[in-house]
């Protein structure tokens, strides 16, 4: 029999229990490939809110644990504005609401100027009139008869069933619907959009924003997005600006998606490996005297050892392979759902196939190391002598 023949009997000599093996193996992987998928895919959307626009500058305020709860004065986009090097700016507050009354909750909402060059970059599926903001109560002290008006993501007008020319109820004040924009960024689509001075109200930070686009001249490099960069910063200390790519990249929120990641990784790395030792310590000790004639007729340590290592590394990528294709349908399920719909993008990239593929290796080494160990220990005398 020839050794890879010799693997594949070991591996199914007892299949109710190399079964069980795998579906454990299978799941551990499952998890880590489809959080990893997430959190990547989450980190492509938000970076995408930029990207889309074309924003190579994004300021915000210092020393804020979180950049989305940033507060700066929204003049300051007009200062920046002036700066050598700089394009145009636009200021953008963010804040996060509920519909309560349609059970939709933690919705992204965008404040922006009614002229905002931002609007420029979406695309309307419906559009009747202009993102203007209008007063609650006219200059006469009497209700305004006219509702003020909102625009919505396409992920999210789908969710909540509304057409452009409905009104939709926010905090007991009807909404025109004046708008259903889609946008290259996920995030984006599952959100609302609101002149800038009504989420100000709204939120009760009149006269501020979340944080500053702004797109520098053309040509662009990184000596040019330097000194702009040193240029905002000398406008007021407490300005913290950072190119696109380093804003995302140091978001708490990104920070901690991924980090998430990492740890399901450690825990799915020692429940994988605590799974293969059990198994490949079991089957050594059935064949105790098997691997006894092995050693008996010529058989060399090093020979032992990698058929211990073949059979649990071959064990760990199939659970690896079978671990991927139960990520992909679990993440495309999870982002088809309507209430994870513009949330949840997964990216389950080549890299993070790889990963998947070296956990399983690690999981097998590792989990065949002790048996291995052991195997090679073995002595024809004392094998045939334990059984």
């Amino acid at each position: 029999m020839r050794f890879g023949q010799l693997i594949i009997k070991n591996l199914t000599r007892r299949p109710a229990r190399t079964a069980l093996t795998l579906i454990a193996l299978a799941t551990a992987i499952t998890a880590v490939v489809s959080l990893f998928a997430i959190a990547n895919g989450f980190t492509r959307s938000f970076a995408d809110v930029y990207s889309s626009h074309g924003v190579d500058i994004v300021v915000s305020r210092q020393g804020s644990a979180d950049r989305l709860s940033s507060s700066i004065d929204q003049n300051f986009a007009e200062k920046i504005a002036g700066l050598p090097g700089v394009a145009r700016t636009a200021p953008v507050m963010l804040e996060t609401l509920s519909l309560e009354q349609e059970a939709i909750y933690g919705i992204p909402t965008m404040g922006i100027l009614p002229d905002s060059w931002l609007l420029e970059n979406y695309q309307f599926k419906e559009r009747a009139a202009p993102l203007v903001p209008t007063e609650a109560v006219s200059q006469d002290g009497t209700q305004n008869s006219e509702p003020m008006t909102i625009m919505l993501g396409i992920h999210l007008a789908e969710r909540l069933q509304k057409k452009v020319g409905q009104t939709l109820d926010l905090f007991e004040q009807p909404y025109r619907i004046t708008g259903i924009f889609q946008s290259t960024s996920t995030w984006e689509n599952g959100s609302l959009m609101l002149p800038l001075c009504q989420l100000q109200s709204l939120s009760d930070r009149s006269g501020q924003a979340t944080y500053i686009n702004v797109i520098l001249e053309e040509p662009k490099s990184a000596g040019t997005a330097q000194t702009a960069l040193q240029a905002i910063q000398d406008l007021d200390k407490r300005l913290l600006p950072l190119t696109t790519s380093d804003y995302v990249l140091t978001d708490t929120r990104m920070n901690i998606a991924h980090a998430m990641a990492w740890m399901t990784s450690v825990i799915a790395l020692a429940i994988g490996t605590i799974g293969t030792l059990n198994t490949m310590l079991t089957s050594v000790m059935e064949r105790t005297k098997e691997i006894g004639i092995l050693r008996a007729i010529g058989w060399p340590r090093r020979r032992v050892v990698a058929m211990i290592l073949c059979e649990s590394c071959g064990l760990s990528l199939i659970a690896s392979f079978l671990g991927i294709l139960l990520a992909f349908a679990l993440t495309w399920t999870l982002s088809s759902a309507p209430q994870a719909r513009g949330l949840i993008t997964p990216d389950i990239s080549q890299q993070v196939i790889l990963q998947g593929l070296s956990l399983a290796v690690l999981i097998g080494i590792l989990g065949a190391l002790l048996p291995a160990w052991r195997a090679a220990k073995l002595l024809p005398t004392e094998a045939f002598r334990e059984n």
